[in-house]
């Protein structure tokens, strides 16, 4: 097969992780990763990037499982690696998260994947008080204004083409480009019309919450501050279509609106891309004539 050229819309952690995967698994193709900012201006760069997961409703929990297992092996590996300054990952363990009132699911579907899950001691729970439950472990934290660039170093090194433009819809991309993978985030309100993606911030908020759980906060000094809009949608859309574009059939595969769970679903999610992409294709070969 002629060299195959594929265009990632989006250089956040989505976009890139998505990217490294391609461009990695497919070296016959010609992949380059379009979008008009780049770190450390994205939504990622901001991310607390701590590895747990909400539960969205109506995608079936193997895939969900699946998504959060292959992103915590691919980051592990990192954490146990060299490259782990260099690329802003680590092992961190603590109480992440507290509740007021005891949980339906006490186990999450993610806790036997990140190390030494545990439920919280009354003891340890007298340290903040109206909550009555608390979950502690082990899992990774991954710093975004130093994994992005680490993603992007190694991404061309593997033949990745990088291009700072602004894409005002996909039609336009449909000349150069072969295959679309559009990792947009937000933009996908505008690129692709889908009215379910909804930005969500909240810096004050966080703050206040924070103080209230741990007092030595209040004369802290705040060294800088900084507030992103996540890309959120009530479950994340990860999936191909075929889009008629300047009169031919143009596969586009999606990835995002996965909210506050970006870093988390990154590469679990750029692996099942990646399936799509390939199936996408398998579509374009030429079948042999009988």
């Amino acid at each position: 097969m002629k060299s195959v050229r594929v265009v990632v819309v989006g250089a956040g952690v989505i976009g890139f992780s998505t990217a490294v995967c391609i461009v990695e698994a497919l070296p016959f193709c010609s992949v380059t990763l379009m979008a008009d900012k780049f770190s450390p201006d994205t939504t990622s760069d901001g991310a607390a990037g701590i590895l747990f997961a909400a539960q969205f409703p109506d995608i079936p929990l193997q895939r969900q499982r699946r998504w959060f297992k292959d992103s915590f092996d691919h980051l592990l590996a990192i954490a146990q690696s060299q490259c782990a300054p260099e690329a802003g990952v680590m092992l961190s363990s603590g109480y992440w998260q507290i509740f007021k009132e005891v949980p339906a699911v006490k186990k999450p579907f993610w806790s036997e994947f990140v190390i030494g899950f545990r439920l919280m001691t009354d003891v340890e729970l007298k340290r903040f008080p109206d909550h009555k439950f608390g979950q502690a472990f082990t899992t990774l934290k991954c710093e975004c204004s130093t994994y992005l660039p680490w993603l992007e170093k190694r991404f061309r090194k593997a033949g990745g083409q990088v291009e700072q433009r602004k894409v005002n819809n996909l039609q336009e991309l449909s000349n150069s480009f072969d295959i679309i993978v559009n990792c947009s985030g937000l933009g996908s309100k505008v690129l692709v019309g889908d009215t379910q993606v909804y930005p969500v911030r909240d810096t004050k908020g966080i703050l206040e919450r924070c103080r209230r759980l741990e007092p030595s906060l209040n004369k802290a000094k705040i060294l800088s501050e900084w507030v992103g809009l996540r890309p959120s949608r009530k479950n994340p859309r990860v999936e191909r279509e075929v889009v008629e574009m300047q009169g031919r059939p143009v596969p586009v595969v999606h990835n995002y609106g996965h909210g506050g769970w970006g870093v988390t679903l990154a590469w679990g999610t750029a692996l099942d891309t990646l399936g799509l992409v390939k199936q996408s294709l398998h579509e374009m070969a030429p079948q042999p004539k009988l």
